[in-house]
């Protein structure tokens, strides 16, 4: 019995430890955004790395996503007699929430894990230890540029998503199940509405922090992490965690936005 209340006793203590030093990690990092000098290479470099080499990824997904929603939707709505609300079904669902979650989980699997992984060799080999004894601050040098390409990020692949998804979904809808194309976009018209909009864009928003988030923060602070540690093994168990621990923040965060702002 004491033995049991140690160990429940560490890993509560363990567990507000890590949840601290994460929020502490976040506000430094938001502090760090907004003080001068500000340098735009960096960040136009990260956005080439997070934004740019996700494009083909995601326009492979979204046009998928859309052509399954095209031949799903068919066949459900087809039940009813209401084929002609596929152009909407399809719309509003690639805006409320496939789109945004869709993209954050392929930009984790793309850019999460690489940003952890590099982040986490760095300290591994002691490269952010002598960033601090060359009197660099690691956080402006690494991190800042990474959060605000993935705020930026985030809502414009999300677009592109959104637009592939719905021309995947024209592409089944109209050319093969032979919907008509006025009938279509019509509905699609007539469905989609600001708040539909604006729920995507706000969840792509909140999903590019918490990637860069808690990716960034995994790496940086490996040497603590005790599942992971130094070494090889350490840094692809850290990877691992920050990908899935990502992933799950990012479905929780979803329903989270959804019940607020429905």
């Amino acid at each position: 019995m004491l033995n049991s209340l140690t160990k429940l006793g560490a890993e509560t203590l363990y567990l507000l430890n890590s949840s601290g030093r994460m929020g502490i990690f976040l506000f430094s990092c938001v502090g760090k955004i907004f003080t001068p000098p500000y340098k735009m290479s960096p960040i136009i470099r990260q956005m080439h790395f997070i934004g740019n080499r996700s494009v083909f990824v995601i326009l492979f997904t979204g046009a998928f996503t859309g052509m399954v929603l095209g031949l799903q939707g068919y066949y459900s709505l087809k039940k009813f007699g209401a084929e002609g609300a596929l152009g909407s079904a399809i719309a509003l669902s690639l805006l409320r929430e496939l789109g945004p979650v869709l993209t954050a989980l392929m930009v984790i699997g793309r850019a999460g894990s690489a940003i952890t992984a590099e982040i986490g060799i760095m300290r591994n080999s002691e490269q952010i230890d002598a960033l601090e004894c060359m009197a660099i601050d690691p956080y402006r040098y690494l991190i800042v540029p990474k959060f605000i390409a993935g705020i930026l990020a985030l809502p414009l692949l999300t677009f592109i998503f959104n637009v592939i998804g719905v021309v995947g979904g024209y592409l089944v809808g109209v050319g093969l199940l032979n919907v008509n194309a006025g009938v279509f976009f019509q509905s699609m018209y007539k469905a989609v509405e600001w708040q539909d909009i604006n729920m995507g864009i706000i969840k792509s928003l909140v999903f590019g922090l918490l990637i860069i988030w808690i990716c960034a923060s995994k790496g940086f602070f490996l040497h603590l992490d005790r599942s992971g540690g130094f070494g090889a093994e350490g840094v692809s168990r850290t990877t691992t965690n920050a990908v899935v621990t990502a992933s799950v923040t990012i479905l929780v965060w979803d329903y989270l936005i959804s019940a607020i702002m429905l």
